[in-house]
């Protein structure tokens, strides 16, 4: 595992709105993983979940991560971030989750009747396989 920052050809994989999954761990210590849009943003990750989503209670309660995210041209290259959510926050106006479905769709979030938060993941580690391989890593 690597510590940031990330090499510009990871960052620049991050930056294309690609498949992701999060894992979370229940309070019981089992994870739990599920599909999400994210957005790289300055070194961070923002993601967004709906206010009644199991998954914000797991953050509340243990705020460690891991985000893998999948190229979209190449699944074999890939990227998991091993961080910290530093922050969860409202979403004042649905602004973060439209940013994230412009960023996937190129439309706005379609559901506004519901409160969204917003997470921040902070990296403490990161590892990439294909051809974003950690330069350290064994071949």
């Amino acid at each position: 595992m690597s510590k940031p920052p990330l090499p510009e050809a990871a960052v620049t994989m991050l930056a294309n709105a690609n498949p992701s999954v999060i894992t979370t761990l229940r309070s019981d210590g089992q994870p739990v993983s599920t599909a999400t849009w994210y957005l790289w943003v300055d070194g961070r990750v923002l993601v967004n979940m709906d206010e009644g989503r199991k998954r914000l209670e797991h953050l509340r309660n243990d705020p460690r991560v891991t985000l893998t995210v999948l190229d979209e041209a190449n699944w074999y290259t890939h990227i998991s971030i091993i961080g910290t959510v530093a922050e969860l926050r409202e979403d004042e106006g649905l602004a973060d989750i439209d940013r994230l479905a412009r960023h996937y769709t190129g439309k706005q979030y379609p559901q506004r009747d519901r409160g969204r938060v917003s997470a921040w993941i902070e990296v403490d580690r990161w590892h990439g396989w294909g051809s974003l391989k950690d330069s350290g890593q064994a071949g």
